[in-house]
């Protein structure tokens, strides 16, 4: 069973009322992208976290810049923890919480940075859990309407992130190129040195056909001694309390 609540350097995060709990790899995309957002962008900026969840994305890139968040979460309980953790968090002033449908809403202006923990299972068995099918499973959100949102609300300069399993791999840059979309960056996820790939961290941008390659890397959780990589610390160390 996993813990109630997970504890940060600088936030909380409960989990009680989400079905998507914090996890590792979300811990990793969401270092990632705000290491990347901070050394990316400068001055005043707006992030849109589609899929809010817990919150923990909003929390780790509000620790590494100074960004507007708007949290959009469609589950009332998880809105309601996403509500909570925010409350207490240091950066309540400037995060705000939504319990909408991220694909219906107008918003009142374009964001600098958008990111997404989306459900990861189209097609697939489901479970006995209702919450649990919503949060891992995407009929409510398919990858290509989130790529929908993604295209409608990013602006022009802006830049996309996604956390997604590494099976939806092929076909991917083709599924982004029909919403005009670029694959910037893929960061190729192994649970330790010893597994195979697991999950794909992907950074973009809008207007396909002006893009240069794609940049490719790799990092593994875990060595061969079950100990941390060097690559997950320095991703993490400013998170996690026993780093």
């Amino acid at each position: 069973m996993a813990n109630s609540y997970f504890k940060f350097r600088q936030f909380t995060v409960h989990q009680d009322l989400c079905a998507m709990k914090v996890t590792t790899d979300a811990c990793l995309f969401g270092a990632w992208a705000a290491s990347n957002t901070a050394a990316a962008t400068r001055g005043e900026l707006r992030v849109l976290d589609a899929g809010a969840g817990t919150g923990l994305l909003s929390f780790m890139m509000a620790q590494q810049t100074n960004a507007e968040i708007d949290m959009v979460e469609i589950d009332p309980d998880a809105f309601e923890q996403a509500n909570e953790n925010t409350r207490l968090s240091p950066w309540a002033s400037r995060i705000r919480v939504i319990n909408e449908d991220v694909k219906t809403i107008q918003f009142p202006h374009k964001y600098d940075v958008i990111i997404s923990n989306p459900p990861f299972y189209e097609n697939e068995l489901k479970g006995p859990d209702e919450k649990k099918n919503i949060a891992h499973h995407s009929e409510r959100l398919l990858l290509s309407e989130l790529l929908t949102v993604i295209k409608e609300n990013l602006s022009a300069e802006g830049l996309f992130y996604l956390l997604l399993p590494y099976k939806r791999h092929d076909g991917l840059k083709e599924l982004l190129l029909k919403k005009d979309l670029a694959i910037l960056e893929l960061v190729f996820v192994r649970q330790s040195v010893k597994h195979d790939y697991f999950r794909i961290i992907l950074k973009g941008n809008l207007g396909a056909e002006k893009q240069p390659d794609t940049a490719l890397d790799e990092i593994s959780i875990w060595d061969d001694k079950q100990q941390y990589t060097p690559e997950f610390v320095a991703q993490l160390k400013d998170y996690y309390l026993n780093l």
